[in-house]
């Protein structure tokens, strides 16, 4: 049979600002889990833009810091990571 190749998940802080029509920029810090730092921006830009209606381009990612899996609080997160 097929082997199951099994994806290594990290936990991710990423922070930074994105353009907010009531205010001039609105800052963030989300975790995330992802298999890399370029996946994490990938998906962090993904869904913030969905969330709340803005362009790639009206968001600045400002730092992705890797974290420990103790250092996680999302629980959604905790599960990816296999914690």
């Amino acid at each position: 049979m097929w082997a199951k190749q099994v994806i290594k998940m990290k936990a991710f802080l990423v922070s930074g600002t994105y353009a907010d029509p009531r205010q001039v920029r609105q800052s963030f810090a989300i975790e995330m889990a992802a298999e890399d730092e370029a996946a994490v921006k990938e998906k962090a830009v993904s869904t913030i833009g969905s969330k709340h209606k803005l362009k790639r381009w009206q968001i600045d990612i400002a730092e992705v810091k890797e974290i420990s899996g103790d250092e996680v609080t999302n629980h959604v997160v905790k599960y990816q990571i296999g914690e």
